[in-house]
């Protein structure tokens, strides 16, 4: 009887992490609708990811214009890091043209892929996905001939970039730094972790699903990715962040722990709700927030409108 509840309660857990972190994917897998495969065994043939490449380059249209030249009103380039298991196309379709109309030049990379599992990104430690930061942003100055880049992260997108900055010389190729769905202290999953923890399932768990998701247990409160991380302070001088939290954020549990906590006049801590209190967007929706969009440009805009508010989602 132990046993088997030991099990079930195994089972609950894998199901709650996947469905906390995992995005529809973009194209269905080969397999009935009602059955569940782990994204290490699904199997895309070679037509179905060239479909989903191509409506992904007609969709970016705009986005990663590597001729693009910055204006005077707008210098610096926007490089977008997604979330996880998001990538450079999917997770940035509704901001990335925004950005673009407003006559910026915008870059996004997919980062963090591991063998065998296309579409799906971020899965790799983080500290690969910063490498590969790095050599991004060094291609975005190179190209524009910028000095610096200004970048906009959601969820894991707000945690990786910072080791970045904090490890990667990434200081002093960044201006501003604007996240939303933001993981700056990590997240308990609803108390999943501690009662893992409590259980002596935390380990066993991990090595199930680290496999096919090296960063999963690095969002986790207290992991020792986010103690090295915020270790002596969680912000880097000279760089200008907005960190933006939703009170409905599902994932991000409990949302506060994604505001960063140093005192540095240089950080806008923000809950979208004291934006707009009807805002009910949750993790994944802020992707989608025209609130979060327009609040975002107003950060890196001076000029643009400084008023954002509820009547904000309606332009």
């Amino acid at each position: 009887m132990l046993l088997s509840k030991s099990l079930s309660v195994v089972a609950l857990t894998l199901a709650a992490i996947a469905s906390s972190f995992v995005q529809a994917s973009p194209i269905p897998a080969s397999t009935a609708p009602d059955v569940y495969i782990p994204l290490k065994e699904r199997v895309y043939t070679a037509e179905q990811i060239d479909q989903h490449t191509n409506i992904m380059k007609r969709s970016s249209s705009g986005f990663n214009d590597w001729s693009c030249k910055p204006s005077a009103a707008h210098p610096r380039p926007i490089v977008l890091v997604h979330g996880l298991i998001g990538n450079g196309w999917d997770n940035w379709l509704y901001m990335a043209p925004r950005f673009v109309a407003r006559g910026y030049c915008v870059f996004s990379l997919t980062y963090g892929q591991l063998p065998g599992i296309p579409l799906f990104a971020g899965l790799d430690k983080m500290e690969t996905g910063a490498q590969q930061l790095s050599a991004f942003v060094d291609k975005v100055l190179a190209a524009t001939n910028s000095t610096k880049v200004n970048l906009v992260g959601h969820s894991q997108g707000s945690l990786m970039p910072r080791y970045y900055l904090k490890y990667m010389g990434g200081a002093a190729k960044i201006d501003k730094y604007a996240a939303f769905g933001t993981i700056a202290y990590g997240t308990d999953l609803h108390s999943i972790a501690p009662f893992l923890t409590a259980l002596g399932l935390y380990d066993v768990i991990k090595q199930v699903v680290d496999p096919f998701c090296l960063s999963c247990f690095q969002l986790l409160q207290g992991s020792p990715f986010l103690k090295d991380l915020n270790a002596g302070g969680d912000t880097v001088p000279g760089v200008q962040y907005k960190y933006i939290v939703s009170k409905y954020d599902q994932v991000v549990t409990p949302y506060t722990s994604g505001h960063l906590r140093d005192k540095n006049p240089l950080v806008q801590n923000v809950v979208l709700q004291n934006i707009c209190a009807l805002d009910l967007s949750e993790h994944v929706a802020q992707m989608l927030d025209p609130i979060v969009f327009h609040s975002i440009n107003a950060f890196f805009d001076s000029k643009a409108n400084q008023n954002v508010n509820c009547l904000s989602a309606l332009t």
